[in-house]
């Protein structure tokens, strides 16, 4: 598995949670300015060719869905930051989230 990029980020959470689509449902809660259907469309195909998402054939219209779990993908981004950034140690990502001001105390307890 790779990270995948902001934008391809940003559609799999969408995915996640309508679990199955097609590009006019994906693009409906997206921001404005919402991207155009085709990049939305060629996003798409790039996370399918990645092993994210698989598809449905209606014609020649295609119903996507996620194939990797929001959990599955979670996971790996967190033991690659772990890895990345903490040196693979929890104590030292403990340690970074114990030392952040920014945080909420209060949630950390």
């Amino acid at each position: 598995m790779k990270p995948l990029t902001r934008a391809e980020e940003d559609i799999m959470q969408i995915l996640w949670d309508i679990e199955r689509g097609f590009v006019k449902d994906i693009l409906l809660p997206m921001q404005e300015p919402k991207p155009a259907y085709n990049t939305v469309s060629t996003i798409v195909r790039i996370l399918e060719r990645k092993g994210f998402v698989s598809h449905k054939s209606y014609g020649k219209s295609h119903e996507y869905f996620p194939i990797v779990s929001k959990d599955e993908y979670r996971t790996f981004i967190i033991k690659k930051m772990l890895d990345g950034y903490f040196d693979n140690s929890f104590s030292k990502l403990h340690e970074f989230f114990k030392n952040d001001e920014t945080l909420n105390t209060k949630e950390y307890q």
